[in-house]
């Protein structure tokens, strides 16, 4: 049986069950990808996409969302908020 994480919440709402696999590959994946650029929602949207397209097994923007609340939660990445879009950043 492969191991589930349930998801933290920055705003303190119920997280998701997720698996510790998948979980796993999108915050290594997130974590490199804003390690480089501040970036917008959407920005890191479509740089996790790209990255991940062809390797990742199921919806790719569902997990994303989850794994990344879940990592501003746990104070790993950090929103800041920008003049026309909040960026998002590995927290420093």
């Amino acid at each position: 049986m492969e191991g589930k994480i349930l998801t933290l919440h920055p705003q303190g709402k119920r997280g998701v069950n997720i698996s510790r696999s998948k979980y796993e590959s999108m915050k290594k994946t997130i974590v490199e990808i804003l390690g480089k650029a501040e970036l917008t929602h959407a920005e890191l949207t479509t740089a996790v996409e790209k990255k991940l397209k062809g390797k990742f097994d199921g919806s790719i923007p569902w997990y994303m969302e989850g794994t990344k609340l879940d990592l501003e939660a746990r104070g790993v990445i950090q929103r800041v908020p920008g003049e026309t879009h909040d960026v998002y950043r590995v927290k420093r």
